[in-house]
């Protein structure tokens, strides 16, 4: 059962669970505009149970966000700011969760409230998604995040657009817990093109980790495809941070040797320097849009611009507001900007 709204007595207490670093800076973002007054805020890294628990134990795990590879970055930009950990919840209970992921909840954390917020792009749908979704017994991680939203454990579910909206709805999720906000980090793309990023006018490229997913991805020809739409402009490529970099490298050299090769740094930011961003299958694709750029996607653009999301620059305390609602607290302050 799940707890009751509003809590008497002492302050509610919140966990906002990270793990790559977008979803973390995602859930900072959310915490600053929940009142201090009002929430007693902690902050786990992504985790799971039972046999999940045992295999991210062990280190199979390493190519998703449970793995300490890729939500190093995220808990590292959280120390710095000075917030509290409770990894795993496990020194304390929660009334409400905020999380950016439902593919595992934890059972731990099953009777809070709980408030689901688009992380990004949500991955195609294949054979995985339509299995896992008719054979309810399969876990949803098997289809990656072609399932986000199905779990039907949340209150509210926060999700970028219309376009998504609409999207979620077909793929099963109950409309009267979708809410639209925008998500944080893509909600106000314009803020990227203040930066020191040393480079103009180039063709960015941002592979996936399709392959380090265990999904199909043709890096040959993707790269060649690249090549051809550069048409001897400068080459940029940023790697994924879940990429196998010295292969990716080396791949990149024997197409493009006079490519620069970039393994840190605000993606993002170069996007907003380019003059043409290619992707696979990509958030980013939502900043090169916003932004005006040249954008070659394997999704189709039209479909992309339909669900690219909201620039409404205040999707955090949008998010905050739901947050607040579901509690049966009022809403922060200062009013939400329609």
């Amino acid at each position: 059962m799940k707890k009751r709204k509003g809590v008497s007595g002492s302050k509610p207490k919140v966990l906002l669970i990270g793990g790559s670093f977008n979803q973390s800076t995602q859930m900072a973002q959310i915490a600053e505009e929940l009142p201090d007054e009002r929430f007693d805020k902690w902050f786990s890294v992504a985790y799971g149970d039972g046999l999940v628990d045992l295999a991210r134990r062990v280190g199979l795990l390493e190519w998703t966000i449970l793995g300490r590879r890729l939500s190093m970055r995220g808990m590292e930009h959280l120390a710095k700011n000075g917030v509290r950990f409770d990894h795993g919840a496990r020194q304390r209970s929660y009334d409400l969760v905020i999380l950016s992921y439902d593919l595992i909840v934890p059972r731990n954390i099953r009777n809070a409230r709980m408030v689901l917020v688009q992380e990004g792009m949500t991955d195609p749908e294949n054979w995985a998604f339509h299995l896992a979704r008719r054979l309810r017994w399969l876990p949803r991680w098997i289809a990656s995040t072609s399932t986000t939203g199905l779990s039907d454990l949340y209150d509210r579910f926060c999700v970028a657009s219309e376009g998504y909206r609409d999207l979620f709805i077909k793929k099963g999720v109950r409309p009267e817990k979708i809410v639209v906000t925008s998500i944080p980090n893509f909600d106000d793309c314009s803020r990227y093109r203040r930066n020191s990023f040393p480079y103009r006018d180039y063709v960015l490229v941002c592979p996936s980790d399709s392959r380090e997913t265990f999904k199909f991805h043709n890096r040959r020809g993707f790269l060649s495809r690249a090549k051809r739409i550069a048409a001897g402009r400068q080459l940029i490529f940023k790697l994924h941070p879940n990429e196998n970099w010295a292969r990716a490298a080396r791949e990149i050299q024997a197409i493009a040797p006079d490519a620069l090769i970039f393994t840190r740094g605000s993606a993002e930011e170069m996007v907003a320097n380019c003059s043409v961003l290619v992707v696979e299958y990509s958030s980013l694709a939502y900043v090169g849009l916003a932004l005006g750029k040249e954008v070659h996607a394997w999704e189709d653009i039209a479909t992309l611009r339909r669900l690219m999301p909201i620039q409404n620059g205040d999707a955090a305390r949008r998010i905050a507001r739901v947050a607040c609602d579901v509690m049966g607290l009022p809403a922060p302050a200062r009013e939400v900007v329609a």
